[in-house]
């Protein structure tokens, strides 16, 4: 075959340092819109970004030509540094550490589409930290509490 094809759509997930509430709903569209530009940058575009105010959801499709670990590493470390541009409030901000990432099938776009767009009402009922365990548990994805937060 002459040509390298690849579909690899994800369902990215990480929190702030320790959860720290920072991305109100005053601030949150822009970091948003600044990682859909890292996230093209790294010839991977995003299908869409949501998040509440202690995390970030992202669904894209990975480039065939970039790890996932580079683009995560690229997309929260460009949004962090310029985050902290846009305020005092905002000079000591930071992502975890981690982050989870799952592979979505194409016929499920539409659902996870759904569910990011909704991430405010749904966290009305549930915390980060509840969804987080959920979604490793659904993927069988073992973990141990001790190395998922910080």
């Amino acid at each position: 075959m002459p040509q390298s094809l690849s579909m690899n759509l994800v369902h990215l997930i990480y929190s702030t340092k320790n959860r720290d509430a920072s991305l109100t709903p005053a601030i949150r569209s822009k970091p948003y819109a600044y990682q859909v530009g890292i996230l093209q940058e790294c010839s991977s575009p995003a299908i869409v970004i949501g998040g509440a105010f202690d995390h970030v959801h992202a669904l894209f499709v990975l480039s065939k030509n970039h790890a996932l670990c580079k683009v995560v590493e690229e997309v929260k470390k460009g949004s962090s540094k310029w985050i902290k541009t846009q305020g005092a409030a905002f000079a000591t901000f930071s992502w975890q550490s981690g982050y989870g990432a799952f592979s979505v099938s194409e016929s499920q776009v539409s659902h996870v589409r759904r569910y990011i767009e909704q991430q405010e009402e749904h966290h009305r009922t549930m915390t980060f930290q509840e969804e987080f365990r959920m979604f490793l548990s659904r993927h069988r994805l073992g973990f141990d509490e001790r190395y998922v937060w910080d």
